[in-house]
């Protein structure tokens, strides 16, 4: 199979998995706190990647770390904590179609920081996405006065923190194996997320059965929604380009979408209008 189909089989991987890492957050936030489930996340991940990884570290060149290290914060570390305390307050849904919003902050802030080209449907793009944003987070804080819908802002913040992320895995380290990017960016995070979860009142819990289901949901999360979809995602860039890679966002909330209805969430028609304008908005953002 050739470069152009198996980028395509790439994506609907990442749909597929990622677009289930919502209500798996979701359910694993029943019995941990946000600081508890990112940290675990990370553990589980880095675990499983050192066990079928380690020996791929030695490919990483000593000057090729700093840019590890700088994709691992922003592209997995931080994100991690922003989705799960979003969820606290919106509804995995709403994080989700949010999430959408990667593309065009990767058009962005690769125009601004990295030297891409940019043509004027990209530019509508961005505007149309915007305005879908504020529409789907406006009438859901209207229509759902229980959920403090500033907590949206978070999901933002890491959707902009992927879309510098894919930027620099493409300038810096296309040249490294999908295997060895992943492997180097967990383990750079071990310690800090061992550290947080220390200081997260983690073991003076751990005993409680909830917990210990929680951390079942977490375990799939961080070995399939973490560790295997960051491996298909830096390949499905290094063989594509960072928009259509993270194009997947159009895809992730659509599965997102049919969890939320098991999981009896449901969104006003208006917000499915704002959903509907960002996903197009996302669309002439990526569109060449």
């Amino acid at each position: 199979m050739d470069s152009k189909q198996l980028k395509w089989v790439y994506l609907l991987a990442l749909a597929f998995i990622w677009g289930s890492s919502f209500i798996l957050i979701k359910k694993g936030l029943v019995g941990l706190t946000p600081m508890q489930l990112g940290s675990l996340r990370i553990l589980f991940a880095a675990i499983f990647l050192l066990m079928i990884g380690f020996k791929s570290l030695v490919k990483i060149h000593h000057v090729k770390w700093k840019y590890i290290a700088l994709t691992a914060t922003l592209g997995t570390f931080v994100p991690a904590f922003l989705f799960a305390l979003a969820q606290t307050q919106i509804d995995s849904t709403v994080s989700s179609i949010l999430n959408s919003l990667t593309p065009l902050n990767t058009l962005i802030f690769g125009v601004f920081g990295f030297g891409l080209t940019f043509r004027r449907p990209q530019v509508f793009g961005v505007v149309i996405g915007l305005v879908g944003t504020f529409l789907l987070i406006i009438n859901g804080a209207i229509h759902h006065p229980e959920q403090n819908y500033y907590y949206a802002i978070l999901v933002i913040i890491a959707s902009v923190c992927y879309a510098i992320n894919v930027n620099l895995i493409k300038k810096y380290l296309s040249d490294l194996s999908p295997l060895s990017i992943t492997t180097g960016n967990f383990l750079v995070l071990l310690l800090p997320a061992l550290v947080v979860l220390f200081f997260s009142g983690f073991f003076d819990v751990i005993q409680v059965e909830s917990v210990q289901h929680s951390m079942i949901f977490i375990l799939i999360l961080g070995m399939v929604g973490t560790g295997i979809a960051n491996i298909i995602f830096f390949k499905t860039i290094q063989i594509s380009s960072p928009v259509f890679a993270t194009s997947v966002t159009y895809l992730i909330p659509v599965v997102a979408f049919g969890w939320g209805l098991f999981d009896n969430e449901m969104l006003t028609p208006i917000q499915f209008f704002g959903a509907f304008i960002i996903l197009f908005g996302v669309y002439l953002s990526a569109k060449k």
